[in-house]
């Protein structure tokens, strides 16, 4: 039998000096009594893929709105996509895989539905306004609740790993840096996947200098950049990637918001127009009638504010729901 003791000893057995151990986390704002056989990231882990907010992610907008293809990626898959590229870094830099996947699996519970677009019109419409980072901290601390206790009371590791997975914060672990820039890999890619298969773009499209230096197809962009990752930050205090596939790497990210994520063929001005309608209806409505959010909702009026709890509803809509909520407010119905 291996107990979690025998884990922690592994830990500093195989992982290299510059891997977060189990053993030595910050810890949890709530004291809690140590699993038998799992290790605080395995926990959290495993408390994240059990929550409703991780569940959610399945029908979420990646890029595409309301795709009727059966092979688009979802928020769910994406997820999954950049927990898998970031394991296969952290295993060969001998890193701590627990805790990038936990981080990975984490970093984007907070997203709206419908995508960035759905995340901008939020941010329109909340006078606080809106970043999924930091909805996705705020779900792992205080959303996903039950009645032992508020939130998942994650290791500070995960935490801070999820807050800082974009933007302008670089985690504090190296785990961490691995899931902030195997975000950026997945989703590059997964999206020149789906957009190809879309016919938004075709290969020829593509620029020429990338494909050529990076690969010509989506498994060997991926393997050239996750290779190139790995040589350079081994045995080093943080993780960089080589100047020439960075170079190349951000121009394609610069190719695809120019030809895809703010092409009027995948996102009509129309279909756009209506989800911000939709948003803001939402949002309007639930600040005006707070009686007709759910009860847990309800709770935490008095402590946060009327504005936070809808935003905080909201953002945890799938597309789906959002739809569904939104056509029993405002469509009118036929007399039967």
């Amino acid at each position: 039998m291996i107990l979690r003791e025998n884990l922690e000893q592994r830990e500093y057995e195989i992982l290299s000096p510059f891997a977060a151990k189990s053993a030595e986390s910050r810890g949890r704002e709530i004291s809690e009594d140590k699993c038998e056989v799992r290790t605080d990231y395995q926990r959290d882990r495993d408390r994240i893929v059990h929550s409703k907010a991780f569940r959610r992610l399945m029908h979420k907008t990646q890029v595409f709105l309301a795709p009727e293809g059966d092979h688009f990626r979802t928020r769910l898959t994406h997820t999954l996509e950049v927990s898998q590229i970031a394991r296969t870094i952290a295993r060969a830099l001998s890193l701590n895989e627990d805790l990038t996947e936990a981080i990975a699996i984490g970093h984007d519970l907070g997203h709206t539905p419908f995508g960035h677009n759905g995340e901008t019109f939020l941010n329109e419409i909340h006078k606080d306004g809106f970043k999924h980072n930091v909805q996705s901290l705020r779900v792992v601390d205080i959303l996903e609740s039950n009645k032992d206790r508020r939130g998942m009371n994650l290791t500070y590791e995960v935490r801070d790993g999820i807050l800082n997975h974009t933007g302008t914060g670089i985690p504090v672990t190296l785990e961490g840096q691995i899931v902030k820039i195997s975000d950026r890999i997945a989703y590059i890619n997964h999206d020149i996947d789906d957009a190809l298969r879309s016919g938004v773009i075709k290969s020829e499209d593509l620029p020429k200098d990338c494909i050529e230096n990076l690969g010509s197809n989506h498994r060997q962009r991926i393997d050239t950049l996750v290779k190139d990752l790995i040589i350079n930050s081994d045995n080093k205090e943080c993780i960089i990637m080589s100047k020439n596939c960075l170079k190349y790497m951000d121009t394609l990210r610069d190719f695809m918001f120019e030809n895809v994520y703010h092409s009027k063929i995948v996102k009509k001005d129309e279909e756009l127009d209506k989800i911000r309608n939709m948003i803001y209806s939402l949002y309007e409505y639930y600040k005006k009638n707070p009686n007709k959010l759910p009860k847990e909702s309800r709770k935490m009026i008095d402590e946060f504010g009327i504005e936070e709890v809808v935003k905080d509803q909201i953002a945890g809509m799938s597309d789906r729901y959002a739809i569904k909520i939104f056509t029993q407010l405002f469509v009118p119905k036929g007399w039967k």
